[in-house]
C-alpha cells in the first residue's frame, strides 16, 4: 500500500480502538507503520479530513454488512413473521460480531454535526438504507418502492434498526431477542387497531362527556 492507503487503515485502526476525539495526529502515523506526520496534510489535509474520509470508509463497509447479514433472511417455506424473526437474529448477531463497525457509525453521527461531507454521506446512506429495507420487507426491487412506503415502512425499520443497535451495544444483557421484538410489534399494532377503525375518543357528544351506554 502506498502512504494514503496506510494512512487510511492506520486511522481507521485509531476510530476502533480510541475513538474519534482520542486519536491523535501520533497515533494515527504510528499505526500506519511510522508513515510521517507531513503525509497527513499532504494526502488529506487535516487530522480532522483523514478521521472523516476513514469513518465514511467504515459506514460504506457497515452497509455492506448490513446487506450480507440481510440477505436471505428466513427459511423456504418460513411464515413472513418467521422471516421477520429471522431477519432480527442475523442483524442482532452483527452487533456481536461488528461490535466495532457499528461503533464506527455512532462516531460518524456525532462527527457530522462538525462536517458537511460526512453529514451528506450519512444522509446519503439512509436514504438508500431506508428503501433497501423497504424493499427487502416488501419482497420487491428496491426501484419498485413507491417513495411514500420508503418515507413510512422503511424509516420506521430504519428507527428500530438504530434503536436495537444502541440497547445492544450499551446493555447486551437486557436487550430485545428477535421474537421479542416481533411481540412488541404486534403489542403496538393491538394498541392502535386497524388501519381506518375509529379512536375510542371520538365516541364523545358535543360536550366532550363519554356517549351514555346505560340503557
Amino acid at each position: 500500500m502506498g502512504n494514503r492507503e496506510d494512512l487510511l487503515a492506520g486511522a481507521r485502526r485509531c476510530l476502533e480502538e480510541k475513538g474519534w476525539a482520542r486519536t491523535t495526529v501520533r497515533d494515527i502515523t504510528a499505526a500506519a507503520g511510522g508513515v510521517s506526520m507531513a503525509a497527513i496534510g499532504y494526502h488529506f489535509g487535516s487530522r480532522e479530513a483523514l478521521l472523516n474520509a476513514a469513518l465514511i470508509q467504515a459506514i460504506d463497509e457497515w452497509g455492506t454488512e448490513t446487506g450480507r447479514a440481510l440477505a436471505g433472511y428466513g427459511a423456504p417455506g418460513s411464515t413472513p413473521a418467521e422471516q421477520y424473526e429471522a431477519m432480527w437474529a442475523r442483524i442482532i448477531e452483527s452487533f456481536t460480531t461488528h461490535r466495532k463497525l457499528w461503533i464506527a457509525t455512532i462516531e460518524a453521527l456525532l462527527q457530522a454535526e462538525h462536517s458537511s461531507e460526512l453529514r451528506q454521506h450519512l444522509a446519503s446512506g439512509q436514504r438508500e438504507g431506508r428503501r433497501g429495507l423497504a424493499a427487502l420487507l416488501q419482497g420487491v426491487a428496491e426501484d419498485e418502492v413507491q417513495d411514500a412506503t420508503v418515507r413510512t415502512l422503511g424509516s420506521v425499520q430504519m428507527a428500530l434498526l438504530s434503536g436495537v443497535m444502541f440497547q445492544w451495544l450499551t446493555d447486551p444483557e437486557h436487550s430485545p431477542s428477535g421474537a421479542e421484538i416481533l411481540e412488541g410489534l404486534r403489542a403496538i399494532t393491538a394498541a392502535f387497531g386497524p388501519a381506518g377503525e375509529k379512536d375510542p375518543a371520538d365516541a364523545k357528544d358535543p360536550a366532550g362527556s363519554a356517549v351514555d351506554t346505560v340503557g
